[in-house]
């Protein structure tokens, strides 16, 4: 427990995997036009880490996400995963190694049911993703997507239609679709916004319980949710790394508070 706000602490998780690094930054810039929406990143996540990436808007921590999973192309630098310079691959390469993304917008199929979307999510990511036949009774990916409804408490919801879901039931089907196939690291853009407290409070416990061999970076804006779940944290500001620690280290240092917190925080 944080003696200072009463924040749980992120929980110790024993036998975390830490095998090398999971995705390395070295100088990675991005411009659009004159401007340098990010510049000189150079930020290590270990396999099964488990980080968060503040800072206010426009800071880049968006513009990063999308160098690191391909939406966009760095104008310099270079980006490795799992030991790989996939600096210069298209997304679905990216994916194809084990890396997975949510977004601010949830990109859902509304008209379809729970189940169909964390189905169409693991056929996508399988060797028959261009079969076009209909899944049959005892289809292995059938089952994985039961799984994976079933680890986000979506089960009771598995036939209701995605649009007519909740906000946050909503995001946590992000949180399934972002599992299937074998992820080693996610990315998770802003996953609380728009979330109740209790929404929230079932976030954190999704994300503290996923499997250790996961690791993740998150975006998030909500401070209480952001250093309950991570390890480690980077924060940003105007496109480049301003500061890096543990959660503790991040929110009682000074400069961080002056920035982020106004000259009254306590």
């Amino acid at each position: 427990m944080n003696a200072q706000t009463g924040t749980p602490a992120a929980p110790a998780r024993i036998g975390s995997v830490s095998t090398g690094a999971a995705l390395e930054l070295r100088g990675v810039q991005k411009m659009f036009g004159a401007l340098a929406a990010i510049a000189d990143v150079t930020m290590t996540v270990a396999s099964g880490e488990r980080r968060a990436v503040l800072g206010s808007n426009g800071a880049g921590k968006t513009t990063l996400f999308n160098c690191v999973t391909g939406d966009f192309l760095p104008t310099s630098g270079t980006i490795r995963l799992f030991g790989e310079d996939v600096t210069t691959f298209p997304a679905h390469e990216r994916v194809r190694r084990g890396l997975r993304r949510t977004y601010q917008i949830s990109l859902l199929f509304g008209g379809l049911t729970v189940a169909d979307n964390v189905y169409l999510a693991c056929r996508g990511v399988s060797r028959a993703r261009f079969s076009m036949l209909r899944p049959r009774q005892g289809d292995t990916l059938l089952s994985r997507a039961e799984e994976l409804i079933e680890a986000v408490n979506l089960t009771d919801a598995s036939s209701t239609m995605v649009a007519n879901l909740s906000y946050g039931q909503q995001r946590q089907l992000e949180i399934a679709l972002a599992l299937a196939g074998a992820p080693r690291l996610i990315l998770f853009d802003e996953p609380a916004a728009g979330l109740s407290p209790t929404e929230r409070g079932e976030l954190v416990r999704l994300l503290t319980n996923l499997p250790e061999h996961i690791g993740y970076v998150i975006i998030e804006h909500d401070m209480d949710v952001a250093l309950r779940v991570a390890e480690s944290v980077t924060m940003m500001h105007n496109g480049t790394v301003f500061k890096e620690g543990t959660p503790e280290e991040i929110e009682n240092d000074a400069e961080v508070q002056e920035l982020y917190l106004g000259d009254g925080h306590g």
